[in-house]
């Protein structure tokens, strides 16, 4: 199993995915530059946290455009698991691959804390191994973190239980205290939270490892 980790000028999280995914999953991982477009003998895909091209715009809306994700596109299409943390979150927002959009903190601060979350739906591999219900904690950094979405989008997602996490005390404002979705198809997973830093004692807890462990499954 070979794990990609999505490299963007700006993104400052690529090496703490590697680190949790080498280091304590064991998991064979290669950094990708946002100009390859060979994902080739890859099992899955993480788009990581940061400031890609330095949020100009607005967050992800120029990653988008990048020629790794192109190939991301047809990668997830066809099934491959695919994990955008924070500022990747934004960036699935952006490209399609996740409906709605992450905006600015309701009280326009950036906001670095753990926080409590619930396991909404697990639906999906990525969460199975939590249960539904589960709680657990993941620290969140972050000053666009509100997850807004129309009220149709909102429906649907409810709909199709794609809401995979929810804040049990929301910090950003973010509409149905959404803190994480999922695809329909269940292999693509969006989060302002940060599980790779929840996955070693040392760093204060290990409430995230299960959900990078689902990389593999």
């Amino acid at each position: 199993m070979t794990i990609g980790v999505v490299v963007f000028p700006g993104s400052n999280c690529d090496r703490d995915v590697q680190w949790a995914t080498e280091g304590c999953l064991n998991l064979p991982t290669r950094r990708l530059w946002h100009e390859e477009t060979d994902l080739s003998g890859l099992d899955a895909v993480v788009l990581p946290g940061g400031f890609s091209y330095g949020d100009y715009l607005r967050c992800g809306a120029i990653a988008r455009f990048a020629p790794v994700l192109q190939s991301l596109m047809d990668f997830a299409s066809k099934g491959g698991r695919v994990l955008g943390i924070c500022n990747g979150f934004q960036v699935l927002t952006e490209l399609g691959l996740l409906p709605g959009a992450l905006t600015r903190n309701q009280n326009l601060h950036f906001i670095c804390e753990d926080a409590p979350l619930h396991v909404s739906s697990s639906r999906t591999n990525w969460l199975k191994a939590y249960g539904n219900a589960a709680s657990l904690v993941l620290p969140i950094a972050h000053g666009e973190g509100r997850y807004q979405c129309s009220n149709d989008t909102l429906k649907q997602l409810q709909d199709q239980d794609c809401i995979a996490l929810r804040y049990g005390s929301n910090p950003n404002g973010s509409v149905d205290d959404i803190a994480g979705i999922t695809n329909p198809s269940g292999n693509v997973l969006g989060l302002m939270p940060h599980p790779e830093r929840a996955c070693d004692p040392a760093t204060g807890g290990t409430d995230g490892r299960s959900m990078l462990k689902a990389l593999l499954n």
